[in-house]
């Protein structure tokens, strides 16, 4: 009998996976916005993206997506990708602390779980109402007890970007579990980032062009970002979106904040205070039980 793909332990660690691999995007979104105008570098980083699916699709002979598909998949690379990634590099650039921006983005899997049924019709649960709340309890305590509430007032555009980043990312993630069932993973992909590359160049060219450093840290974030984050981590959490309830999956990013701050101490040496080590835990109690799925009822006797 031909095995399956990818195997079923693989789709069992899908969504650490993606966790892991998406909390490594706000380090390198903040190496590549220290040296680049973001709706710039946003354009290289989807255009290079949109290259490597397009060569992997052919590649690998996957299905092109139709018209009505390609038009879906734009909608949500306009959202999941231009947008959200576009308000979050604009407000780490306009100087928002890393930290106060995922704990504002952090608010979407409530936002997602009060969604979920009249969008989607998918039962949101008590114990998954429970989950998505510690969770966003703790991801507050984890950043609070990095000492970001002591950094200066972040600027009002930069907490509107952030906002923006929010309400993109939560419209994308309810669009794409509702439309984009049937999109062809590879081909699909690819037209999100071909949409996204021209709808975030025309808005480059719109402010007069954008400079971009070609240091070292630039050019190590880029490829990190685009290999690991667009291709890597985007393959992942579309393949969870079509397998899994949007409420679920979007508890997973309740764990990129404490991640990256682990992230931050190994790297830099950031001390992790015990605030936020009680915030990490009850981040992954929230996921635990945000990622519990209801009981059958049992069947019905005669």
């Amino acid at each position: 009998m031909p095995r399956k793909f990818p195997p079923a332990a693989f789709l069992s660690a899908a969504p650490l996976l993606f966790v892991l691999l998406w909390s490594t995007g706000f380090l390198g979104t903040k190496g590549a916005a220290r040296n680049a105008d973001p709706f710039a570098y946003l354009t290289v980083r989807f255009a290079l993206a949109a290259l490597l699916m397009l060569a992997l699709t052919a590649a690998l002979r996957g299905p092109w997506p139709t018209r009505a598909q390609a038009g879906r998949a734009g909608v949500t690379g306009l959202l999941l990708h231009a947008g959200y990634l576009g308000g979050v590099t604009t407000a780490i650039w306009l100087g928002l602390p890393a930290g106060i921006t995922s704990v504002l983005v952090g608010v979407q899997p409530l936002l997602t779980g009060l969604l979920s049924w009249p969008v989607l019709g998918e039962r949101v649960t008590r114990p998954q109402w429970a989950g998505l709340t510690l969770g966003f309890v703790g991801v507050l305590l984890v950043v609070g007890g990095q000492g970001v509430g002591s950094q200066t007032t972040a600027s009002r555009p930069a907490l509107l970007a952030a906002a923006f980043a929010l309400i993109c990312t939560t419209a994308g993630t309810l669009y794409q579990r509702r439309a984009g069932g049937d999109m062809p993973l590879l081909g699909g992909t690819a037209a999100q980032y071909v949409v996204s590359a021209a709808a975030l160049g025309a808005v480059t060219l719109a402010r007069g062009g954008g400079v971009i450093h070609w240091n070292a840290e630039f050019i190590l974030s880029l490829t990190w970002l685009v290999l690991v984050l667009s291709v890597g981590a985007i393959l992942l959490l579309m393949r969870l979106l079509r397998d899994l309830p949007a409420a679920r999956v979007n508890s997973l990013f309740y764990l990129v904040p404490p991640l990256a701050v682990l992230e931050s101490w190994a790297l830099y040496g950031e001390r992790l205070s015990t605030l936020s080590l009680g915030g990490l835990l009850l981040c992954v109690t929230g996921v635990a039980l945000a990622a519990r799925q209801p009981a059958a009822p049992p069947p019905r006797t005669a």
